[in-house]
């Protein structure tokens, strides 16, 4: 990690904290790979069970790429490794195996609005701001798989309109989108607290499945059934289902 992206683990919460409010978190390749290696250290760790991403300072979540990064680019060819090395961060973060969350507060631009898509679920500020206004600005584009993810989080309509007219998303219209936000919230911290409660009491083979098959629902389920019905969890909670209390969850 460097000073410019931290991350903390309390209450089984991997909380990554992107740390460039000066220049509204916009992400250089060290903030990238800080988020790469807390995906790593969320998959690693058993006491991690759900991880965070957001900003510091309140204006920003990520206001995309730094633009020093591009400086060096001679060629098409520096663009098609740049955006390959994008989606490489996006699918890592999309591969964690515990439940992500993007926390938004302000601009959600480019590279952040990319990061938030490819999380399982975003929470937002009153008067945040979502888009990619390259069209308007730097002239270059996203990869497919970028696309992708804004697809399928945002619709192909609305994906559209927000790069071709290189508008933004304000948080009230984001709101209406379908699922798109989990909630809006004017605190964020107890946002957080409160989503983050529910995700690291839940059943962690069952959110493991979940995330597993979402990610392919073309696969052969089978290893992946059979492990979460063979478990001991599973089993325990049958006998004991209907006499009261509160599971405990082992994951095994």
């Amino acid at each position: 990690m460097s000073p410019e992206v931290t991350a903390e683990l309390a209450a089984g919460v991997l909380t990554v904290t992107f740390r460039r409010p000066e220049r509204r978190n916009a992400l250089t390749w060290d903030m990238y790979e800080g988020l790469v290696a807390a995906c790593e250290r969320a998959d690693a760790d058993p006491e991690v069970r759900a991880l965070v991403v957001r900003g510091e300072g309140g204006r920003a979540f990520a206001a995309g790429t730094d633009i020093g990064q591009f400086r060096a680019f001679t060629s098409g060819a520096d663009g098609v490794a740049y955006e390959r090395r994008v989606t490489a961060v996006l699918d890592r973060v999309r591969a964690v195996g515990v439940p992500t969350v993007a926390a938004v507060a302000g601009y959600c631009v480019g590279g952040g609005l990319g990061i938030a898509c490819a999380a399982d679920l975003r929470i937002a500020t009153p008067g945040s701001r979502f888009g990619v206004p390259i069209a308007r600005t730097l002239g270059n584009c996203l990869s497919a798989r970028t696309l992708d993810l804004m697809v399928e989080a945002l619709g192909r309509p609305l994906t559209a309109d927000l790069l071709l007219t290189a508008r933004m998303l304000e948080t009230a219209e984001a709101a209406r989108v379908p699922g798109f936000l989990h909630a809006v919230v004017d605190d964020l911290d107890a946002g957080l607290d409160a989503l983050t409660g529910r995700l690291t009491t839940g059943a962690p083979l069952t959110i493991w499945a979940t995330k597993r098959l979402l990610d392919d629902r073309s696969a052969d389920d089978t290893a992946v059934v059979d492990r979460v019905y063979g478990s001991t969890d599973f089993r325990t909670t049958v006998a004991g289902f209907g006499q009261g209390g509160t599971p405990s969850w082992t994951g095994t």
